[in-house]
C-alpha cells in the first residue's frame, strides 16, 4: 500500500458566516431567505452560519437583542406577533433541516445578559449608582416602579413554568413612577453586581434593560435548562454568546458544563467580548474551563488603523490570532460595526478586501465573514456588497486552495505577501500579494513541483501571467491599494469563480 494511501485526507477549511445584518428587511421571511441561500453558500465554502437572535423580542420587527422570552422561537402569540422578525418556529426548523442535509453547522445567538419588554411593573428597592462608576452609590436605598415582571402568558407554561420578578434581576435603568432614566442597582440581601465581569465603568455587569442576576439559583436553573432545550429542540451545534463581558463568567462556565453533561461534548462556543486589548481577551480565555473562542476584536481594530496608516507589517501584531489562534474568531465587520451602528469603526472599502484575504487565506483563526459584506446592507446607510462584489470568490479560494505550509513575505511596510504550498491531496496552493500604496511585486517560492505552470490572479484585477521558474519561484504583482490571489490557471475549481449570486434581498 502506498504512503499516500495511508495518509489522512486534509479536512476542508471551515468558514463561519454571520447570516444577518442590522437592517435585514422585516416581513418575517429571513429563515426562508437563508434556507434558499444555503446551497450557494455551501458551494463557495461556508461550513457554518451564525443565526440572528431567534427568541421572541420586544416587538415583531426587533433584531432580537431586546429579548423577552428565551423559550419562544416564533411559536406563541406574544409581543404583537407569533413569528419573530425572522420567521416562525416551523420556518426555522425547515432551515435547520436544509442545513443538516447540506452539512452546514448552525450556531444560535444566545442573549443571556438581560431581558426586555416586561409584562408588568413592580415596586422594588434600589440604589442609584454613578453611570461612570457603577460601584459608587449616589443615594440611600429607596423604591421605584420598574418593568421587571415577566409572566409569558402567551406561552402558558409550555417548556418552562419559570416567571421572573424583580428578585431575579440585579439592575434596571427606568423608574416608571417618575419616568426617570438612571442606573439603578436592585437592593437587598445578596444583591450586588457580579464580580466575574469586565471592569468598564468600574463594573460592567449592567449593560441595558433588566439585568439578569446570575447569583439567583432560579435564574441559573432556568437558563441552563433553556440551553439544553434549544439544542435538543432545534439541533443547533453551537452558540454565539452576546455581551459576555457583562454577565458572570462563572455562570458561563457553569452553563457550558451543564451542556457537556446533558447534550454532549462538541458544541462550538464563541463569546462577544468587545474589547480591543488582546491582554483583556486572553485573560478572559484563561478563566474558561471549557473549549471556547472569542471574536478577535483586537485584530478588527488593527484593520481600522491600517485604513489610516497603511502599515501592513503591524497588522497582525497584538491580535488574538497572533497570540491564541485556536481561540480566535476573526472578523472584518458585523452588525454592530456597520455604518450607523453603536460600534461603527471605519474600515475603508479598499482595505476590507485586504482584510478578508488576511483572515480567509492564512492558516490561523476561524474566519467569520459578515452577511452585509457578502450581500450588501439595507437601511439608512445602505451599501452594496464589499470587496468589489468578490468576497464569495475569496471564500471559495479558501475552500479550494488555502492549504499546507505558509511562507510569509512580510518585508515591506506597504506591501506584504504569503504563499500556501498546498497539501498532499490539495496540492494547488496559492500566492497572495497586497499593497496599501502603489503597485508592487514580490518574488515568492511556491515549490518546484509547480515549475512551468501558468498562474493568474483569480480576481482578475492584476491582468498579468506568471510562469513559475525551474526553481519554483514566481514574480507576483498587485495593483496599488489592492490585492491579488494567484493560482495555477489549470487548478481544479477555477471555473467556479464569479458564479455566486449575491442578490439575496430579492429571494
Amino acid at each position: 500500500m502506498s504512503s499516500k494511501a495511508n495518509r489522512e485526507p486534509t479536512p476542508e477549511n471551515e468558514t463561519l458566516l454571520q447570516a444577518f445584518e442590522w437592517h435585514v428587511p422585516g416581513g418575517q421571511t429571513h429563515w426562508h431567505r437563508l434556507r434558499n441561500a444555503l446551497a450557494g453558500l455551501k458551494a463557495v465554502g461556508i461550513s457554518a452560519i451564525w443565526l440572528p437572535p431567534g427568541c421572541k423580542a420586544g416587538c415583531p420587527d426587533s433584531v432580537g437583542y431586546d429579548i423577552y422570552d428565551l423559550y419562544d422561537i416564533g411559536e406563541f402569540d406574544q409581543k404583537g406577533a407569533r413569528a419573530t422578525k425572522w420567521g416562525t418556529r416551523e420556518e426555522l426548523m425547515q432551515l435547520m433541516d436544509e442545513a443538516t442535509k447540506l452539512d452546514v453547522k448552525v450556531y444560535w445567538d444566545a442573549v443571556l445578559n438581560h431581558k426586555a419588554a416586561a409584562d408588568r411593573t413592580e415596586r422594588c428597592p434600589v440604589v442609584e449608582v454613578d453611570p461612570n462608576d457603577r460601584n459608587r452609590e449616589l443615594t440611600a436605598p429607596f423604591e421605584i416602579e420598574a418593568w421587571l415582571a415577566f409572566d409569558f402568558l402567551g406561552r402558558k407554561n409550555k417548556y418552562s413554568s419559570q416567571k421572573y420578578n424583580w428578585k431575579h434581576f440585579s439592575g434596571t435603568d427606568y423608574n416608571a413612577e417618575n419616568h426617570r432614566q438612571a442606573i439603578y442597582r436592585i437592593y437587598g440581601e445578596n444583591k450586588q453586581w457580579s464580580q466575574a465581569v469586565g471592569d468598564e465603568h468600574g463594573n460592567a455587569d449592567y449593560l441595558l434593560f433588566a439585568d439578569l442576576d446570575y447569583a439567583d439559583p432560579e435564574v441559573r436553573k432556568d437558563v441552563k435548562r433553556w440551553g439544553e432545550w434549544i439544542v435538543k429542540e432545534t439541533g443547533v451545534q453551537g452558540f454565539r454568546f452576546d455581551a459576555v463581558q457583562h454577565f458572570s463568567q462563572d455562570f458561563m462556565n457553569e452553563f457550558l458544563g451543564h451542556l457537556d453533561r446533558t447534550v454532549g461534548h462538541g458544541l462550538f462556543s464563541v463569546g462577544e467580548y468587545w474589547h480591543g486589548d488582546v491582554e483583556v481577551l486572553t485573560r478572559y480565555l484563561d478563566k474558561m474551563e471549557h473549549p471556547y473562542s472569542v471574536f478577535d476584536v483586537a485584530l478588527f481594530y488593527n484593520f481600522s488603523k491600517m485604513t489610516k496608516n497603511g502599515d501592513l507589517l503591524s497588522v497582525l501584531q497584538n491580535s488574538l490570532v497572533e497570540r491564541r489562534p485556536a481561540n480566535a474568531v476573526t472578523i472584518v465587520g458585523n452588525h454592530d460595526t456597520q455604518k450607523g451602528q453603536t460600534m461603527e469603526a471605519a474600515v475603508e472599502p479598499f482595505f476590507k478586501t485586504l482584510a478578508y484575504c488576511l483572515i480567509l487565506l492564512r492558516q490561523d483563526g476561524y474566519p467569520c465573514p459578515f452577511y452585509g459584506d457578502l450581500y450588501g446592507t439595507k437601511g439608512p446607510y445602505a451599501e452594496g456588497p464589499s470587496c468589489g462584489g468578490r468576497l464569495a470568490d475569496i471564500i471559495l479560494a479558501r475552500k479550494l486552495y488555502a492549504y499546507g505550509t505558509q511562507d510569509d513575505y512580510f518585508d515591506a511596510r506597504t506591501c506584504v505577501g504569503w504563499v500556501r504550498r498546498g497539501s498532499w491531496d490539495r496540492p494547488d496552493g496559492l500566492a497572495c500579494v497586497m499593497s496599501t500604496a502603489g503597485s508592487a511585486k514580490k518574488r515568492m517560492y511556491v515549490g518546484k513541483s509547480h515549475k512551468g505552470e501558468l498562474w493568474t490572479d483569480i480576481l482578475g484585477w492584476t491582468p498579468f501571467k506568471v510562469i513559475i521558474d525551474n526553481k519554483g519561484y514566481g514574480m507576483f504583482a498587485c495593483n496599488g491599494a489592492s490585492v491579488s490571489i494567484w493560482v495555477n490557471s489549470a487548478a481544479k475549481g477555477r471555473e467556479q469563480f464569479g458564479s455566486f449570486d449575491a442578490n439575496i434581498y430579492n429571494e
